[in-house]
Formats: C-alpha cells, sequence, structure tokens
C-alpha cells in the first residue's frame, strides 16, 4: 500500500514529533550535566530494516541498527527487546568514541517489525585512565573506558540488572551513571510507543511506504545538488589538526571527491596522515560524509529531513587501514571531536573550492576544559564544554559561540551552583572572527576561579596552529588559548591539549576560544557593521582600522580616514590565512 503525499507529511511531522518528545523527556530527566545542560543527546527512528528514516540533525551517525544486528538478527527480535552498545571499533565507527552510549529498540505492531528508535547520549565518567574518560594522554582504546559490545539488555520488557550493575561499578560517579541510563531507557520507551501508534493509525504498509519515500526524497535532493556543486572530474581539499596531544602533528585530512560522467560520486580520503599515537583518531564510518554533505545541502529545504538517505547519494567511500580516519584498533579515539570538526570544514572546503568559494568558511573546533578533583570531602568533576566561532557564509556573518549543532554553553550561574568555581568573566573574545565581507562567528572568554581545595585540570583546544581559513579574501579565524593566572607573576600559558596541570584555592583560569574564517574582502563589508562590530565588543578599533580599513573615532566612522585605509586595498585569493595578534577583552 501506497502513502499519498498528505499522508506523507503527517507521518514526517508525527515522527519529528515523536523525536522531540523523547528528547524533552531525556533532557528533563537525566542527572548528568552533559546532558540535561549540555544537551548531548541525540534521538531516531529507522525503518523496519534498520535505515534511519528521521534523524537529528547529526553528521556523525554511521549504521546504528547493523552492529546490533550482526549479533541478533532481526527475525529473533521481539516486542520489549532493548539493545545496547558503545562499541566504536566492533560498530565500525557508528560509535565514535566510548562515552557515547547506544540504546536501540525494535518497535512492532502486533507481530510485526515496523521500525526501530534510537536513544543517543554521553555519559560523563565510564571509566578509564582519567576522570571523565577523555584524557589526552590515553595511548590506546582500552584507557578511555568500558567497552560494552552491542548486548540485549531488555528481553520482552525483562531487564538484565547484571549488565547494568557492572556498567556503572565502571564508573567514579555511578549515581550519576544510573540516572542517565534510566532516563535513555526511558526515552526509548516512549518512541517506541509513538511509533508503534503511528503504524497503528496509518497501517504497517503505509508507514513502511511512507519511509521509504522519504529515504528516497533525501538522497534525490543530496544528488541534486551535489550535481549542481561539483563538476564532472576530481575535487580536493586538505586540511589539518594540530597535534595529537603526545607531541606528534599536524595530521593532515586529504580528501578528494570525483564526479564520474555517469555522475556518480566518490569520496577517497586514502591519503590521510596515518593514525596519531594520541586519540584525536576519528573512526569515520563511511556514511559520515554523505550525513554531513545532507545536512549541508539540506539547509533551506522545507519539509526535508536527515536521514541515511544522505550517505546513499555518495556511491562509494574509500578509507585506509592505519590512518587518522580508519585506525586500528586499539588506537584511542578519545579526543575524535577535534578530527571530526575539521573534517567538516573540510567537506565545506571541497564544496568551496568546486563553487568558487560559494560555501562557508571554516569553524574552530569546540573546545573542553575539564576540572576534577575533592572539595568539602566529595568528588567533582567539571567538564565543561565552551562554543567557539563558525564561519562566515557568502550571504551572512557567521554564528557566534557555538558549541555543536544543537548543544549549549552552560550558564554561569548553573557553572557556580554546581562546580567550586567562580565565573569572573563570560564574554565575547574580541577579534576572534575572521575578517571579512561577512565576519567569522566569535568565540567565547571564560574566566574560572578556582574555588575547591585542589584540583586538576585538562585542556582541548585545537586551530592554534592551523587556524580556519577564510573564503574569497576572508581572513581566518583567532585562535584559542588557556592561561593560568593571568597578569600575575605566576602566568602560564597552558599547552592547547594536556592533562594534569594541578590547581588551588584562589587560582584563576582564562579560556579563550576560536572563531571562524572570514568570507570575502575585508574592505567590502560596510564601515557601519564594522562600526556596530566595535560596539558591540566583536572587533577592536585596531582590528577596524588594520583589517578592515576603517577608521573609528569618537564612537563613529571617520569617512576620510576610511577613505584612504581603503585605497590601498590588499589583493585576496580564494583561501586566506593570518596570524591575528591576541586582544584581551
Amino acid at each position: 500500500m501506497t502513502c499519498d503525499p498528505v499522508t506523507l507529511e503527517i507521518i514526517r511531522g508525527a515522527a519529528r514529533a515523536a523525536q522531540a518528545e523523547m528528547e524533552a523527556l531525556l533532557e528533563r530527566t537525566a542527572m548528568s550535566a552533559f546532558i540535561r545542560e549540555k544537551k548531548d543527546f541525540y534521538t531516531a527512528i529507522f525503518d523496519a530494516d534498520g535505515a534511519m528514516a528521521v534523524g537529528s540533525d547529526l553528521p556523525i551517525f554511521g549504521d546504528i541498527v547493523g552492529p546490533v544486528a550482526r549479533h541478533f538478527p532481526l527475525e529473533t527480535m521481539r516486542p520489549g527487546d532493548l539493545y545496547w552498545y558503545n562499541d566504536c571499533y566492533g560498530s565500525r565507527g557508528a560509535v565514535s568514541h566510548s562515552n557515547d552510549q547506544v540504546f536501540l529498540a525494535p518497535v512492532f505492531l502486533k507481530e510485526a517489525r515496523v521500525g526501530f528508535v534510537m536513544g543517543w547520549a554521553h555519559f560523563s565518567d565510564i571509566g578509564g585512565l582519567r576522570p571523565g574518560s577523555l584524557s589526552p594522554d590515553a595511548s590506546d582504546h582500552f584507557q578511555e573506558g568500558i567497552i560494552i559490545p552491542p548486548v540485549r539488555l531488555q528481553r520482552g520488557g525483562e531487564t538484565n540488572t547484571d549488565l547494568l550493575r557492572a556498567f556503572w561499578r565502571n564508573s567514579r560517579f555511578p549515581n550519576q551513571s544510573q540516572g542517565d541510563t534510566r532516563a535513555l531507557m526511558a526515552a526509548v520507551r516512549l518512541g517506541e510507543k509513538r511509533v508503534e501508534e503511528i503504524a497503528g493509525r496509518f497501517g504497517a504498509a503505509v508507514l513502511a511506504d511512507a519511509f521509504a519515500q522519504l529515504l528516497a526524497r533525501t538522497e534525490a535532493t543530496v544528488r541534486a545538488k551535489l550535481c549542481a556543486a561539483f563538476p564532472v572530474g576530481t575535487t580536493r581539499f586538505n586540511d589539518a589538526i594540530d597535534s595529537d596531544g603526545h607531541g606528534n602533528g599536524p595530521f593532515v585530512l586529504r580528501l578528494a571527491l570525483t564526479r564520474t560522467p555517469d555522475d556518480r560520486f566518490i569520496l577517497d580520503a586514502t591519503a590521510t596522515d596515518d593514525q596519531a599515537p594520541g586519540p584525536v583518531n576519528l573512526l569515520m564510518h563511511p556514511d559520515v560524509p554523505g550525513m554531513a554533505l545532507g545536512l549541508y545541502f539540506l539547509q533551506g529545504e522545507p519539509g526535508q529531513v536527515l536521514n541515511a538517505g544522505g550517505p546513499r547519494a555518495i556511491d562509494e567511500v574509500k578509507l585506509r587501514e592505519g590512518s587518522l580516519l580508519w585506525p586500528r584498533s586499539p588506537a584511542p579515539l578519545g579526543l575524535r571531536g577535534l578530527t571530526m570538526m575539521r573534517l567538516l570544514a573540510a567537506l565545506h572546503g571541497l564544496v568551496a573550492v568546486a563553487r568558487g568559494g560559494e560555501a562557508p568558511a571554516a569553524h574552530s573546533a569546540y573546545v573542553i576544559l575539564a576540572m576534577r578533583g575533592e572539595h568539602k570531602g566529595k568528588r567533582f568533576l567539571m567538564t565543561d564544554g565552551v562554543g567557539v566561532g563558525y564561519g562566515a557564509r557568502p550571504f551572512a556573518d557567521g554564528t557566534d559561540a557555538v558549541y555543536f549543532v544543537a548543544q549549549e554553553n552552560y550558564p554561569a550561574e548553573f557553572m557556580e551552583l554546581g562546580y567550586p568555581v567562580r565565573i569572573r568573566e563570560y564574554a565575547m573574545h574580541l577579534d576572534s572572527g575572521g575578517a571579512g565581507q561577512f565576519r567569522g562567528g566569535c568565540g567565547v572568554v571564560r574566566e574560572y576561579e578556582v574555588l575547591a581545595e585542589s584540583a586538576v585540570m585538562a585542556v582541548r583546544i585545537d586551530s592554534v596552529v592551523n587556524p580556519p581559513w577564510g573564503v574569497a579574501g576572508g581572513m581566518n579565524g583567532g585562535s584559542g588559548r588557556c592561561v593560568l593566572n593571568p597578569g600575575t607573576p605566576g602566568e602560564r600559558l597552558l599547552p592547547p591539549l594536556s592533562d594534569g596541570t594541578a590547581l588551588k584555592r584562589g587560582d584563576v583560569v582564562r579560556l579563550q576560544t576560536g572563531g571562524g574564517g572570514g568570507w570575502g574582502h575585508p574592505f567590502d563589508r560596510a564601515p557601519e557593521l564594522v562600526l556596530a562590530d566595535v560596539q558591540g565588543g566583536f572587533t577592536s578599533p585596531e582590528a577596524a582600522a588594520r583589517d578592515y580599513g576603517v577608521m573609528i573615532r569618537d564612537g563613529a566612522v571617520d569617512a576620510t580616514a576610511t577613505a584612504a585605509l581603503r585605497s590601498a586595498r590588499p589583493a585576496a585569493g580564494l583561501f586566506h590565512r593570518r596570524e591575528y595578534a591576541d586582544h584581551v577583552a
């Protein structure tokens, strides 16, 4: 039975509503800050064969159902089953670091399997070498916490509590882990109920056809956009991450996208550098490039959903075993977010090359500052993920202070209530946005005063040596840095990827995150917009004159001086880098 266009839109809307309801339940009932406040969780709905039909705006999913189906054949599944894993290598990159737990439930209408629902969330501590399970010190995957292969957690609704007890026993914060587990299980069960209701209303055959149409529609749209963007032949782009935290680097990602005369698309990443000794390796599932390009090309397309149709538009993905993007086990993976963010920027770089600059500039990689220790006799773990600037676009400035997709920065009030710190400053990082006709997004400044008796800190910052590039003459974004006790005789610049920094009560940590690249020549930015940036705390008067050729005097644009500055217009190429001096806000 086929699904008519009106019913298709009703089912699409109902599935998205089910997703939103699952996520709202998870957000409201989880215990850990990374889920509840940071919103590091996602849900998705799959068809009866395991293809993601309705997904979140997250371009890092691979085949979520496949790892379970390899151990538990689909035909053996029953109503009330619940499956669980976080095994990166065992899932071939469907999970890309061990903190992320996947819970998956089949959905049945009577005895017919009609789909799957998935809940996925970042658990703050699952054991391993250091609290938080994400240390730059890790040298193999087993140091990054407990590994759960695909297991059946519930059979017919009955929970295998022994599995959960073993998992919780490996966490330094078991009560938090227990709360997060129960919240994730509840969210998946809610999604199961909602998809069953949709199937009951429209019938299993209509639902199956609706999912098939959504997949086909996404694939057709993404493929058409690829054909419009890329000429026949091979388009190449390289980008790099700075370091692996073990003294090695930079590591270069080399991408080549080929469009054949018969409109097949082949992404080749085999020339990417070898895997790193440190934990910046990304076990990239072959679906990821199609998901990422799908997310980009589906922007502004009403009625479209991100799903497995995006990866289907890429006919082949070539990876090399032993490389940064397909490492051999047990290479560590915990900080794969650095490489993932550069990969996403490099994919935009491919589009920019193919379209002569009609694509976003590069973004910084979100920053992690982890502080752990004891305060008033209790152990604490503060993992603060801090936003950065995103690249400017051909039609608008970049976004300021973005963590990643739909995730959020912690409010200062929450930080001070939940952890032994005082937030002395929370502001835009001045001049971190790359100059351009459209300005790159600015990063963030956070300054923490330590209130704990003692603590140890880790920091994760990238794009210092290789800052985010600008496009069409736009300049690169500014870099991030972390300084201990700034402005004192004991001031110390910390390595951007490091762990083990000892802190004591009264120490001050100043964190500045990087910005996004600019788009277009800075001299083409209207002077009144530069003035607004100066007044808003995004650009300094010095940078306005140096980078934009706009002289600001007494709170206004000096038109004569600006015309003189802009008369000596620097040349600009397609991509641009420039080292920025640091400005303290």
